[in-house]
């Protein structure tokens, strides 16, 4: 078989670089930093939480695995804080402490989003379809590492380093079970639709009525007599 006609095979690192790109484009669009991660990625045996805050999310479907999210107290709140102030809200509002619930839930808001960001992803690029759980969240402020076990019947695990703007590192882990995906025929891919985009579209599409919003049950009821 010639170069050309050998068919396009995705592994354990393609999926993998899919979702470092949804984590880098999520938490640079929500706070207006320069997220990246490096160009080297680690072979590992098994997943951990670890200090300062712990995240972990799990999904299935078309494949089953695993994420895991280890930040240090200080890319934790670079984070935060970039997140709540990008939000408008003012720097003294702000949680002054890694261990607060406020910023365990602006963590988890932030991996749910790029995580699914990631899932739509999978369904657009490999055609196939992944469903996850609520990110969990655990804020340790001891020195102990837990393993979040899986049912992978034969599991791949890899360590990503990441960086912050200001040079804070955290550490995304990923397991999912030993596949490949084989690319058959062509297809397009798409683009992820604009919300923003999509929203300006019905708006433009709908109707004008020309009601007074307190008047809108009269009108229906004389709408509904045929009035």
């Amino acid at each position: 078989m010639s170069n050309a006609e050998r068919p396009v095979v995705l592994g354990t690192e393609d999926i993998l670089r899919s979702l470092c790109d949804s984590v880098c484009k999520v938490l640079n669009f929500a706070t207006s930093s320069q997220i990246h991660y490096s160009g080297m990625v680690q072979r590992i045996t098994k997943t951990c939480l670890k200090p300062d805050i712990g995240c972990f999310v799990l999904f299935d479907g078309g494949f089953s695995g695993l994420v895991v999210i280890n930040f240090s107290a200080q890319a934790a709140m670079e984070m935060y804080e970039s997140y709540m102030l990008n939000m408008g809200m003012a720097r003294e509002d702000l949680a002054v402490s890694y261990t607060s619930d406020e910023v365990s839930n602006v963590m988890g808001e932030l991996m749910n989003q790029f995580v699914g960001d990631f899932t739509g992803k999978v369904s657009r690029e490999l055609q196939t379809h992944i469903t996850q759980n609520q990110p969990k969240m655990l804020v340790l402020n001891k020195q102990v590492m837990l393993s979040v076990d899986t049912n992978l019947d034969r599991p791949e695990v890899r360590r990503v380093t990441f960086f912050t703007g200001r040079n804070n590192i955290f550490y995304l882990e990923m397991a999912m079970d030993r596949t490949e995906f084989i690319k058959m025929n062509d297809f397009d891919c798409g683009e992820a639709p604009d919300p923003d985009e999509l929203i300006a579209q019905v708006r433009a599409a709908a109707p004008a009525t020309g009601r007074a919003p307190g008047n809108s049950e009269h009108d229906d009821l004389l709408d509904s007599l045929g009035m």
